[in-house]
């Protein structure tokens, strides 16, 4: 007997009809199979599982992979294999989550696994392999990098994993799955992009022997077509991988590409070795126009494809750009940046002359040689004029519209990337405007706003402006030809026509409070209090975090709403931090083993969990604040802010501040005690080092940092002294402030650091660089009127609002934490160019806003829409009510002593 169990997934199903049609596959096969099925549906996965089997924790599994041409039918012959054997599997519920998971960027640890397949035993594990092999042999798939192929060619594929979600959070606050060893311990199951089974497993399968057959040894040498020598790898993808070689026939430097079969493939079958060839169709039209690289060769080897191409010395137009601005200044770069927007429009207008539309034209896919000369590469997209290509592609904010909606090659959709890549080399920041809907305001309009504010105080030309513009017009018919960019960049180079808005200006204030309240209906729509995994939609490159965390949980979302209803007063937002704090609550209950640490742990989630309690007036909340505080260790082995002792010391204050309790003063004195003890006397000052055997990413490294490093240490050892008397924290923050001046790279009037020691200066953000520092210096500056320290920190400022133009808008390393970084010179010097300052990068960041059924939503550092603290809309929210109402900083102790509520507990 068959139970179906499809409520979860029928009205996906009948919204997706690419999803229907697997589904269906399932529908069809389950009324011949024998016994009762259980099928259900979380997130892209259908699972199948015969009822009252038993499931193995951990064990041998198999994937089967598909392209999605050939999906519906792999999906018909396995079912039949493994219904018929009562084994449990599950599969990508549709076409479009089988193109993702066989997509080119997709992580090399999970490409291709259309299906999974839990056997019982080994003995089933390898039986179904042969039987599964038998049944798809002949259809197309990908190879799956993490696994081991059963036979040469084949779709079944193995590897020894866990079989149920069994997860750990790790020191950094992200889980990680497990699996456990021999000596019942629990280990990582580690999905990297290559076959390494644990050591203490034996493979059951028969050896089908060597699996590497796509290059060959020659004294000790890879070779690729028995004639290219690779020296090392530039970088690896699921499409696969970019090698620097030599030619062994001419001696010369060349790159190889690698194009791995059914990779990326289309409902036509096309793959990645299709754009290969069509590159290399590319380069042969270029070729001795010197527009691109050299063509060399294209071959197959081992069923992969590989292109050689003549090496291009020089660095992409992303870099040479950024470099450029960081080296002569925002305002200073304008000059350079005209001959070089001359260049790239003679580019364009060459290749349209040799008959190539290019579809990819951006700032990563044009190399600048020595002498300044840029040169396409990458022409994977690049179609003859008047031929076909593929269909919905191009880069997001360089691509057109229309092109990246599908429509046909056109000379006019490169225009557009003209333009946009034009509008990079300019403001150093790729146009990125999220999609609206429905639309609110004509692209042009949000265009023009957005460019204004990239340029305030650049005096940017009128007539580059109009170009940019009208390359990128809406109206593909209505856009500017590389002729009409040439004949303005012709003009004369007369300076801007638009001067910046005054700060707190009528118009920026109502912007800024309407951005205020968009964010927050956006915030208050998509929490989710019935959700088991995640209260707010996170997006995260690093992993899976903890959902309640601080920088990318429900504990920063949370802390913004509270400062959120403590400005505006919103009637909506008692309700909803109540309903938030009560989800926060009980996943805090549900017995994982978390970090501490304030930004990736625990002390983050009580620090928000109070101040909730208390604006709510929730006594009872507040006192569960407090007993999980109580929990908290005073010190751990990490030093730092983010992770570590720093962290709990602040948070230690923060609770005596705000509830007058003492044992909170004791806790944030015993850190200070283990971090003064755990102080390391190097040549350079003071450091902490995270120790080499702590199981973090962060293990036996030292930063200058506010985040991760000393001058976080510092900020706290601070605070502690202005709260407790300890003259020994403060004499020590001193020396951290001291050994920050000496570490200080100071050029053209900027103060810039380094990660590390030895390291070269990094952008200017709160996570490593001057943003995070000045932070820091500025305080101490201030609490002991040295003025060595104001001063390092007025170059920190001034370093913070020379890279104004880098495009993130996050608080760790974006626009939203540098503005408050700036308002914290302000309220600390009574400066009022630091306010200015602030409220233009509050104008920047407002133009990038979007519009979503009514409300409002703004890119993370990925281009996504997160609500996250750390690099989405909470973090961004969090400064402009503090830029447009005036409040402390979040997550510090100034915070706590401008609402002390004195001895209240």
């Amino acid at each position: 007997m068959v139970d179906f169990k499809f409520s979860v997934f029928t009205a996906v199903a009948a919204a997706d009809a690419g999803e229907a049609s697997l589904v269906d596959v399932l529908t069809r096969a389950l009324p011949a199979a024998p016994g009762r099925w259980r099928v259900g549906r979380s997130g892209i996965w259908c699972s199948v599982v015969p009822e009252g089997a038993p499931r193995r924790q951990q064990g041998w599994k198999l994937h089967v992979s598909a392209t999605p041409a050939s999906a519906e039918e792999v999906l018909e012959r396995a079912s039949r294999v493994l219904l018929e054997a009562g084994s449990a599997f599950k599969f990508a519920a549709s076409v479009d989550f089988v193109a993702a998971l066989n997509a080119r960027n997709t992580s090399r640890g999970h490409s291709g696994k259309f299906i999974t397949v839990y056997p019982e035993s080994d003995a089933e594990a390898v039986r179904l392999a042969r039987e599964l092999h038998e049944a798809t042999k002949g259809l197309p798939g990908p190879r799956v990098l993490s696994d081991r192929p059963y036979a040469p060619g084949s779709l079944v594929h193995y590897r020894y994993g866990a079989f149920v979600e069994e997860r750990r959070l790790t020191n950094d606050g992200f889980y990680t799955w497990t699996i456990i060893d021999p000596d019942g311990k629990p280990v990582e199951d580690r999905r990297a992009g290559r076959y390494t089974p644990p050591s203490w497993v034996t493979s059951p399968f028969p050896d089908n022997g060597p699996q590497s057959t796509r290059r060959t040894r020659d004294s000790g040498e890879i070779v690729l077509g028995e004639r290219f020598a690779v020296r090392e790898a530039i970088r690896h993808s699921n499409k696969g991988g970019v090698y620097r070689a030599v030619d062994r026939r001419t001696g010369d430097p060349v790159v190889i590409k690698e194009a791995r079969p059914h990779v990326a493939a289309d409902l036509e079958g096309r793959d990645t070795r299709d754009r290969l060839r069509a590159e290399a169709r590319a380069l042969e039209r270029l070729g001795g126009r010197g527009l691109a690289p050299r063509l060399v060769e294209l071959f197959p080897q081992g069923g992969h494809l590989f292109l050689a191409q003549e090496l291009v010395q020089g660095g992409p137009l992303r870099e040479w750009a950024a470099e450029r601005i960081v080296e002569a200044g925002w305002g200073d770069h304008l000059g350079t940046a005209t001959e070089m927007a001359r260049r790239l429009v003679e580019l364009m207008s060459d290749a349209h002359a040799a008959g190539l539309i290019v579809r990819d034209f951006n700032p990563n896919n044009i190399m600048v040689r020595p002498d300044g000369t840029p040169v396409l590469i990458d022409l994977e997209l690049a179609v003859a004029d008047g031929e076909d290509g593929p269909l919905r592609s191009g880069t997001p904010a360089f691509g057109a519209p229309e092109q990246l909606g599908g429509a046909p090659p056109h000379a006019s959709a490169d225009h557009y990337s003209l333009g946009a890549t034009l509008c990079y080399l300019f403001t150093g920041s790729p146009p990125y405007l999220l999609d609206e809907h429905p639309p609110s305001r004509p692209p042009a309009d949000r265009l023009d706003e957005w460019l204004t504010a990239r340029t305030q105080g650049l005096e940017f030309p009128e007539h580059l402006r109009a170009m940019v513009l009208g390359l990128m017009a809406d109206d593909p018919g209505r856009r500017w030809t590389t002729d009409r960019a040439r004949d303005a960049l012709a003009a004369p180079n007369a300076r801007g026509a638009r001067g910046p808005v005054d700060a707190e200006s009528p118009w920026l204030r109502e912007t800024v409070e309407r951005a205020i309240e968009g964010i927050t209906d956006e915030l208050l729509a998509s929490m989710d209090p019935d959700a088991a995994n995640a209260l707010w939609p996170v997006s995260c490159v690093h992993g899976a975090p903890d959902p309640c965390t601080l920088q990318q949980g429900a504990a920063g979302c949370l802390g913004a709403l509270v400062r959120c209803s403590r400005l505006t007063g919103d009637p909506r937002l008692p309700e909803a931090i109540a309903a938030a704090s009560r989800w926060v609550r009980a996943r805090m209950a549900d017995g994982t083993n978390r970090p501490p640490g304030l930004y990736f742990g625990s002390a983050g989630v009580a620090w928000s969990l109070l101040d909730a309690g208390l604006e709510t007036g929730d006594e009872r909340l507040v006192e569960d604040a407090v007993a999980l505080a109580g929990t908290l260790p005073a010190a751990v082995a990490s030093p730092d802010v983010t992770h570590g002792t720093a962290g709990l010391g602040l948070t230690a204050l923060h609770l005596w501040a705000r509830t007058g309790l003492a044992a909170f003063a004791e806790r944030a004195e015993a850190a200070a005690d283990a971090l003064l003890g755990t102080v390391e006397e190097r040549e350079g000052g003071l450091v902490w080092s995270t120790p080499a055997d702590v199981d973090s990413k962060l293990a036996g490294r030292s930063y200058h940092g506010f985040a991760h490093g000393v001058a976080g240490v510092g900020y706290f050892l601070l605070a502690c002294a202005e709260a407790t008397g300890r003259d020994d924290c403060r004499a020590f923050a001193v020396r951290v402030g001291d050994a920050l001046l000496d570490a200080a790279v100071v050029e053209r009037g900027t103060a810039m650091w380094g990660a590390g020691a030895g390291d070269a200066p990094t952008a200017p953000y709160w996570c490593h660089g001057a943003s995070g520092i000045g932070s820091f210096l500025v305080r101490l500056g201030a609490a002991t009127g040295d003025a060595r320290f104001l001063e390092a920190a007025e170059l920190s400022a001034r370093a913070v609002t020379g890279h104004a133009w880098r495009a993130v808008l996050g608080q760790c390393h974006g626009l939203a934490g540098n503005g408050d970084f700036l308002l914290d010179m302000a309220e600390l010097t009574g400066d009022d160019r630091h306010r200015a300052a602030a409220w233009r990068l509050g104008r920047t960041i407002v133009a990038a806003r979007a519009h979503r059924d009514g409300r409002l939503v703004l890119p993370d550092e990925q281009g996504e829409v997160s609500a996250t603290w750390g690099d989405g809309m909470s973090g961004m929210l969090g400064f402009l009510l503090r830029l447009r109402y005036g409040s402390p900083r979040l997550w510090t102790v100034e915070a706590a002593a401008a609402t002390a509520v004195g001895g209240a507990s």
